[in-house]
C-alpha cells in the first residue's frame, strides 16, 4: 500500500459557479457530460429562450464538472480550452482545484475509477438509480489518496504513457483488420470484375423465378413461427443469413410452407433506404426441416446447380457490375429503394465454369475467415483494453505503478 494520506475533496476542491442569466436573443452553445468517465461533449445549442432554466453556468478551461443526475455512474469530467466559454445547465455544478495541493489531471484519473463512482453514489439522495441526485457536498465528502504534487504528476505521466501504448496497439490491430478487408474487396473485384468470365442475366442461372417473402403476420409472444427480420440479411456480418434476427408470428402451416427456408437458399434485400444494403445477398445453411420463414422485404433465389453454385451466386451479386445496376435503380427512386423480381432477373452476373466457381468460393471464403479471425482478435483486444484501464488505475492509486 502507498501510505499516502487520504483527504476529503472538500479540503482541496471548491465550488466555482459562473451563472449567466438566460435571455431570449442569445445563442448558448451547450455542453453535456458523458457517463463512465468519457468526458464532455457538445450538445445542441439553445436559442430564442427555448429553455425553462433562468440561468446557465459558463465553463472555464480548468473547471471540473459533475452531473448531479448521473455523477454516480461516472458523469464527471475535466473541462478544456475546447469547452471554455460554453454553457452547462444548473444540473452541472463546476469546481476548481487547489493547485497547491491537487493536480487536476490526477483528480481526472481518480474520477475515472468505478470505485470512486460507487463511493460518490453512496452519498446521493433519492430512490432508484434514475432518481438519485448529487449535490456538491456529496463530492466534497469523497476521500482520495493524496501524495505530494510531484508524485501526483509522476503518476499522471505514467498512466498516460501506458494508456497511449494501449491505444496504439488497438489502432494497429484495427488498421490490420481494415487492410485485410480491403484485400478481400480487391481480390473479389479482381476475380469477379476484372476476369474475362462470360456474363449472363441472372434469370438464366435460376431454377425457378425469384420469390418475394411472406406478407406481414400477427406477432406473438410464444408458440409462434420464427420469421426473419430484414436485418437478418441487411446487417449480416458474413455471407450467411443471421438466424438470430427474427420475430415470432402466428401463421398457418399451409400459408407458411412456400416460404420456409431450405438449404442453400439465397436471399437478397428488396427494399432499404440505404443503397448499399439493397440487393445485398446471403445464403442459408441449415436443415431442411426448419420452421423459419422469410418476410416480403426479402427475395429468395434458387439456382440451377448445373449452371451456378448458390455459394458463388452470393459473391456474384456483390460484383461491381451488379452494384452499378442497383445504383442505377436507386437514381429513379425516392426514399426506400426497391428491387423487383424483374429487376433481379435482369442483373448481369459473371458465370465461370462450375469448377472455377468452386475454387473462387473456397479462396474468397478463406480470405473471409482470416478477416473474421482478425475481427475477433480486435474485439478481444477491445475487451482487454476495457479491463486494462481499471487495473492500471487501481495500481496507480495504491502506489504500485
Amino acid at each position: 500500500m502507498s501510505g499516502w494520506p487520504r483527504v476529503k475533496l472538500g479540503q482541496v476542491l471548491h465550488l466555482d459557479l459562473n451563472p449567466v442569466p438566460v435571455d431570449a436573443i442569445t445563442l448558448y452553445p451547450m455542453v453535456g457530460v458523458l457517463s463512465f468517465g468519457r468526458g464532455l461533449f457538445d450538445r445542441e445549442p439553445i436559442e430564442n429562450g427555448k429553455t425553462s432554466y433562468r440561468q446557465f453556468y459558463r465553463l472555464k478551461a480548468d473547471h471540473i464538472v459533475m452531473s448531479q443526475l448521473f455523477g454516480w455512474e461516472g458523469a464527471l469530467a475535466l473541462s478544456t480550452e475546447k469547452f471554455a466559454g460554453k454553457f452547462l445547465s444548473p444540473q452541472f455544478p463546476t469546481f476548481l482545484c487547489d493547485e497547491n495541493q491537487l493536480d487536476r489531471n490526477y483528480l481526472g484519473w481518480v474520477m475515472r475509477r468505478p470505485s470512486f463512482w460507487e463511493d460518490l453514489g453512496s452519498r446521493a439522495s433519492g430512490m432508484g438509480d434514475r432518481r438519485r441526485t448529487l449535490n456538491p457536498e456529496a463530492l466534497f465528502a469523497c476521500e482520495i489518496p493524496l501524495p505530494l504534487l510531484l508524485e501526483q504528476r509522476r503518476i499522471v505521466a505514467r498512466i498516460e504513457a501506458l494508456v497511449e501504448k494501449a491505444e496504439e496497439a488497438r489502432v494497429l490491430r484495427g488498421q490490420s483488420a481494415l487492410e485485410l478487408e480491403l484485400l478481400l474487396a480487391r481480390a473479389s473485384s479482381q476475380i469477379l470484375d476484372d476476369s474475362c468470365w462470360a456474363h449472363e442475366l441472372l434469370e438464366t442461372v435460376l431454377a425457378e423465378p425469384p420469390r418475394n417473402g411472406l406478407s406481414p403476420q400477427p406477432e406473438v409472444e410464444s408458440n409462434g413461427r420464427p420469421m426473419l427480420r430484414i436485418n437478418a440479411v441487411s446487417s449480416s456480418p458474413s455471407r450467411h443469413i443471421d438466424l438470430s434476427a427474427y420475430k415470432s408470428v402466428e401463421v398457418p402451416d399451409d400459408v407458411a410452407k412456400p416460404f420456409v427456408l431450405q438449404e442453400d437458399d439465397v436471399f437478397i434485400v428488396r427494399y432499404n433506404g440505404d443503397i448499399h444494403r439493397v440487393a445485398k445477398a446471403v445464403i442459408f445453411k441449415g436443415e431442411n426441416k426448419t420452421m423459419v420463414v422469410y418476410p416480403d422485404k426479402l427475395m429468395r433465389l434458387r439456382t440451377d446447380r448445373r449452371k451456378m453454385l448458390p455459394d458463388f451466386l452470393v459473391y456474384a451479386l456483390g460484383s461491381r457490375r451488379v452494384r452499378v445496376q442497383v445504383e442505377e435503380l436507386g437514381k429513379t427512386t425516392a426514399g426506400q429503394i426497391g428491387v423487383s423480381g424483374a429487376d433481379a432477373k435482369a442483373f448481369e452476373i459473371p458465370v465461370p465454369p462450375l469448377d472455377d466457381q468452386r475454387r473462387i468460393v473456397e479462396y474468397l471464403d478463406g480470405l473471409q475467415a482470416k478477416v473474421d479471425a482478425l475481427k475477433k482478435m480486435q474485439a478481444e483486444t477491445a475487451a482487454e483494453l476495457a479491463a486494462f484501464l481499471p487495473s492500471i488505475l487501481d495500481k496507480a492509486f495504491k502506489g504500485e505503478l
